[in-house]
């Protein structure tokens, strides 16, 4: 099994923003060979600094799964508005933070 996340930084008053564009985006991932599931997690707010932390994390059976689905047009269909020059851009700060792992144990 293989867990790929992604990290966000979304700056504050910006979060119902940031979870629509998740909501209502077309991931089709259920396609995908090796697909087991996928959240959006919401963490910790930094008011310090002004975000909060967001996590989106999919699980698949392989590592090997993860980047076919990374490779294939469904991913690109999946991200195609994520770009600088997308609405939901402004929402967060800096890139995503990609932290993938290897399943070594588990229940």
């Amino acid at each position: 099994m293989y867990i790929a996340m992604n990290r966000f930084k979304v700056v504050k008053g910006s979060e119902e923003a940031f979870e629509a564009v998740w909501k209502n985006r077309d991931r089709r991932l259920n396609e995908m060979k090796g697909f087991r599931e996928f959240h959006l997690l919401k963490g910790p707010e930094n008011s310090e600094e002004g975000y909060r932390l967001y996590a989106s994390h999919t699980v698949w059976a392989s590592e090997e799964d993860f980047r076919d689905w990374t490779k294939s047009q469904n991913f690109r269909d999946a991200h195609k508005n994520a770009g600088k020059d997308s609405p939901s851009r402004p929402t967060y700060t800096g890139h995503p933070q990609f932290e993938g792992f290897s399943i070594v144990e588990g229940a």
